[in-house]
């Protein structure tokens, strides 16, 4: 069958933001749109004085003793807590996106992605090795997940979850759903999991590496360093990658057996034809990605960067046939796009949607298809 890309989501089971943002933030070589940097975007979020707020708070926290969270961790946790009007206006913002498969995946899968989930999987070997022989997920799964919720680390959110939570529940949108996070978020400050300090995310309330909301957390999350903690904030991503081929277990991960294909590739499963893109051939551990983050975009760049990782090829009819650039040659193709009058975003050497639509100005400017791909054939032309 035929299938629309919809909504791909936050991850962690969060189901709340949009096909560019992992955790809330970007997965776009940190340009957001309008070109805000990510650290401008983290700096927007600033708490404000609001008497509506603070009468909200005050209501809120009988209902939260009465959940069974002590008195010391309400003080401590809303001791540095407000509202945050940049948080209202995310979740007021969101749109549904019309991007294609293709657009998608060049981003999610960008050599830039691979390159550095190859990195990831060489400093973490053991960790991944260990994660694997314990939940029976693989750790190619594992590490893809890590890199399209933070690019593996590097954009693990900075917003102050109580606040963001609090805000999100005063706001009364989705006021049950906000409050029931916001008491799970009181119970792992309670547990000692993390301090509130530490207890940071995305805009939506999604923390750490690979984006877990608090209800999965308390779920799934896992103490996998044996130091009392399920910490999936530290540097050290060995809980969040534990809990996060945890999770995956948890709804029914088949160890050896593949995400699926090109449907002209294999056998077997259903097939699905998103628009404008190849059919896929899908299998059970396709849905089980699926239950971390509910869009088949999602899925099929999951799976796909995990094949990458373990040395597979790109996707034939979604990925150029050319060699990949490298990191220097993709950073003199974005300086020599910019220099031309096609804006990139940035020359960080990440190839993101402002870098796609870019080499699509500058294809079509010279009367050549407009793919958008970054290869050694573009930059020859740059030059």
């Amino acid at each position: 069958m035929r299938t629309s890309l919809g909504r791909v989501l936050l991850g962690g089971a969060a189901a709340l933001a949009l096909a560019s943002c992992g955790g809330g933030m970007p997965r776009n070589g940190g340009i957001l749109a309008g070109g805000q940097t990510e650290a401008q975007a983290v700096n927007a979020f600033v708490t404000v004085p609001n008497p509506a707020y603070d009468a909200w708070v005050a209501n809120f926290l009988p209902r939260a003793q009465a959940a069974g969270i002590p008195d010391t961790t309400l003080q401590a946790a809303f001791a540095q807590a407000g509202f945050m009007p940049e948080v209202i206006e995310r979740d007021r913002n969101q749109a549904e996106f019309s991007r294609t498969l293709q657009d998608y995946l060049l981003s999610a899968v960008s050599d830039s992605r691979v390159e550095n989930g190859r990195a990831a999987l060489a400093r973490h070997g053991a960790q991944l090795a260990q994660i694997e022989a314990a939940y029976g997920v693989d750790r190619e799964v594992v590490a893809a997940i890590w890199g399209m919720e933070s690019s593996y680390g590097t954009r693990k959110g900075d917003v102050p979850v109580i606040s963001a939570l609090s805000t999100l529940a005063f706001e009364g949108r989705r006021a049950q759903f906000f409050e029931s996070q916001l008491i799970s978020a009181l119970r792992i400050l309670a547990a000692g999991d993390t301090t509130p300090q530490a207890l940071k995310g995305s805009w939506a309330g999604a923390m750490g590496h690979t984006q877990f909301i608090p209800t999965s957390f308390e779920a799934y999350a896992v103490d996998f360093t044996g130091d009392g903690r399920r910490d999936i904030w530290s540097d050290d991503p060995s809980d969040a990658l534990a809990s996060t081929a945890a999770y995956l277990a948890g709804h029914g991960w088949q160890q050896g057996e593949s995400w699926g294909s090109l449907a002209s590739e294999g056998a077997g499963g259903r097939v699905i034809q998103p628009d404008g893109a190849p059919a896929f051939r899908l299998h059970h551990n396709f849905d089980v990605i699926k239950r971390y983050n509910n869009s088949d975009a999602y899925a099929i760049a999951v799976g796909h960067l995990a094949d990458r990782l373990r040395g597979g090829p790109p996707l034939a009819g979604i990925f150029s046939t050319e060699r990949p650039l490298s990191l220097p040659e993709r950073v003199e193709l974005q300086q020599r796009l910019t220099a031309q009058g096609f804006d990139t975003g940035g020359t960080d050497g990440s190839v993101g949607p402002r870098t796609i639509q870019a080499i699509r100005s500058f294809q079509a400017s010279r009367g050549l298809a407009p793919t958008g791909f970054a290869e050694p054939s573009v930059l020859a032309a740059l030059r």
